[in-house]
């Protein structure tokens, strides 16, 4: 297999985690959506990252797709996230509130590299949104009570939302300071520390 995308996207790092956590060899192919976009477009019409090339030339995207693609060849049974009932359903909330923060991010990150000016009212209420994005995170990371949701060691969700806050925590420095949410801040750390964070990591690089 093949993982298209810079490990500074919180979506290409949680698959790239996950990846590595299943042990299934994968090749990495950090293409930019920028400056070689040309390089997969043929995989994805998109541009947009991740892109899983299976072995077969099948392309998978959207991260995820990607995962539960993953977790079905892995055994639900030995998934990084409940198969089913309201454990499956908590960790899939969790997982959208960290990915759609990122993605209204990303979508902020564009529009301020782009237009020549932004409306304020909208400045402030995209603002919100990824402030209060990170709240919300930071209040279950604060009402649970062991190292992680999904139990031992870190889930799907664990990952996503330790993957979004640190990219969130590099590319909007200005806005956004890990130490206004402690329990997160915490969350972020302990998995950082975790050899598999620090093998699949790479530091926001701003597109040019």
């Amino acid at each position: 297999m093949k993982l298209i995308g810079q490990y500074d996207s919180p979506f290409v790092r949680r698959v790239g985690i996950a990846l590595t956590i299943y042990g299934m060899p994968f090749e990495h192919l950090p293409y930019s959506t920028f400056g070689e976009w040309e390089k997969f477009v043929g995989h994805n019409p998109l541009r947009r990252v991740p892109t899983l090339v299976l072995d077969s030339g099948e392309a998978l995207v959207d991260s995820a797709a990607i995962l539960d693609y993953l977790d079905d060849l892995h055994g639900r049974d030995r998934a990084l996230i409940a198969s089913s009932g309201p454990e499956r359903r908590a960790a899939l909330k969790r997982m959208a509130l960290a990915c759609g923060t990122a993605d209204k991010a990303v979508s902020f990150f564009y529009a301020k590299l782009f237009a020549a000016s932004l409306d304020p009212a909208f400045t402030q209420r995209t603002e919100s949104q990824i402030k209060d994005g990170l709240a919300v995170l930071d209040a279950e990371c604060a009402a649970r009570s062991g190292n992680w949701w999904h139990g031992a060691e870190p889930g799907h969700d664990d990952i996503a939302v330790a993957c979004v806050a640190r990219f969130l925590s590099e590319a909007y420095a200005q806005l956004v300071q890990l130490t206004d949410t402690p329990a997160l801040a915490a969350h972020c750390a302990r998995a950082e520390a975790l050899p598999v964070f620090q093998a699949v990591s790479q530091r926001f690089i701003p597109p040019s």
